[in-house]
């Protein structure tokens, strides 16, 4: 009979996990230096997750911020505004680096075919579009294609954010943010930006 598993254990398993492809990064990873880093063996990280694949995806979904709840209290497009910007262009604390980092890398390896990240990446995208869309719709009923902004503000801020984080230059890169998010919303009706 298989021993249960620790879950404090697992859950400080999962957060070293992030850690280490924060530092070392996600395309060369395999299961033995991971492990030295985490001071464990390769077999006990199979025990605890089942596959390397298995491992990863549950260490990414630690790091999964509640989207939802980014928008939930959203009243109007100012407060939309200031969100979005509060949220990609003035955050730099350490835990949010490395989440960022952390998911960059996994969109651009769950984008070459056959990844097992491809799933993961996939719903990343589509769960921030998804929910922009919607508070888009819902604050501006009149706005031609809430969708098509959403997705340009995501993936330009994403591409944004890896500028950011490859240059280190966070006040051109903040700018920028600032600019693409004041021209996919709508202008305010206090005029306020």
């Amino acid at each position: 009979m298989p021993r249960p598993l620790d879950q404090a254990r697992r859950a400080a398993l999962l957060a070293g996990v992030i850690a280490y492809i924060a530092d070392r990064g996600l395309t060369e990873l395999s299961l033995r230096p991971l492990a030295d880093y985490l001071g464990t063996s390769s077999r006990m990280l199979i025990h605890y997750f089942g596959s390397k694949e298995q491992m990863l995806v549950s260490a990414l979904e630690t790091q999964r911020p509640d989207i939802a709840s980014m928008f939930a209290d959203v009243e109007d497009i100012d407060m939309l505004r200031r969100r979005l910007i509060e949220s990609f262009c003035v955050n730099t604390t350490s835990d949010w680096v490395r989440s960022t980092s952390v998911l960059l890398q996994v969109l651009g390896v769950g984008s070459v075919p056959g990844s097992p990240f491809a799933a993961y990446a996939n719903d990343s995208v589509h769960v921030l579009i998804d929910a922009l869309t919607k508070v888009l719709s819902e604050l501006d009923p009149s706005m031609p294609d809430p969708e098509s902004a959403a997705t340009l503000m995501v993936s330009g801020i994403r591409g944004i954010l890896q500028d950011r984080l490859v240059t280190g230059d966070t006040t051109r890169a903040s700018k920028a943010a600032r600019l693409l998010i004041n021209q996919c919303l709508p202008s305010s009706r206090k005029g306020v930006h």
